[in-house]
């Protein structure tokens, strides 16, 4: 169905593979997903992969599966100069609802922007974090710019006590006086 937008086919530790045009990309995802003899209704995964001193230099992969008939597949593309600029390819959230936070990490930590996704921003990296940590690129060394402290946005939650653990950003709750977290009912 979508010949030359199909660069490479193949199977490895029964893992099949399709390396797919960056501008099919979206198009490949709703065909695997409706076409009855394909199913692939179960979104798994997506990641980046950081093939630095290679043009195009990141792959995007993607892992489905069928519930219906057993099978799964790996789709790939290849997005990005060797510089790490204009990596880009269509989101998967309009196919898998699924793929939402699977993007936005691949986005925070490697820099592939995915278009049309309804909230791409940074998640695990706060937002003035400069770079992408998962790069190959990326200075171990590098300091991160200080930020001031955002008061009354940070709580810690039980059992760390306010001067151990991470900040959550919750309400704190007193978890001993609590008998339903005591296991009483």
């Amino acid at each position: 169905k979508f010949g030359a937008a199909i660069l490479e086919t193949h199977a490895q530790f029964g893992e099949d593979t399709a390396v797919i045009e960056p501008a099919s990309w979206r198009a490949v995802a709703f065909f695997l997903r409706d076409d009855s003899r394909l199913a692939m209704n179960m979104f798994t995964d997506l990641c980046g992969v950081d093939y630095h001193h290679r043009e195009p230099r990141f792959e995007v992969v993607c892992h489905l599966r069928s519930l219906q008939h057993a099978h799964r597949i790996r789709i790939k593309s290849r997005v990005g100069d060797e510089e790490g600029e204009v990596a880009e390819i269509d989101s998967l959230v309009p196919v898998w609802r699924g793929a939402d936070w699977f993007e936005r990490e691949t986005f925070d930590l490697m820099g592939i922007t995915f278009k049309g996704h309804p909230d791409l921003r940074r998640f695990l990296m706060y937002p003035e974090f400069k770079g992408h940590p998962l790069r190959k690129d990326y200075p171990a060394e590098r300091v991160q710019p200080l930020i001031p402290y955002r008061e009354g946005t940070l709580g810690k939650l039980f059992p760390f006590r306010h001067d151990e653990g991470m900040a959550f950003g919750r309400q704190t709750h007193d978890h001993r006086n609590d008998p339903a977290d005591r296991g009483e009912s």
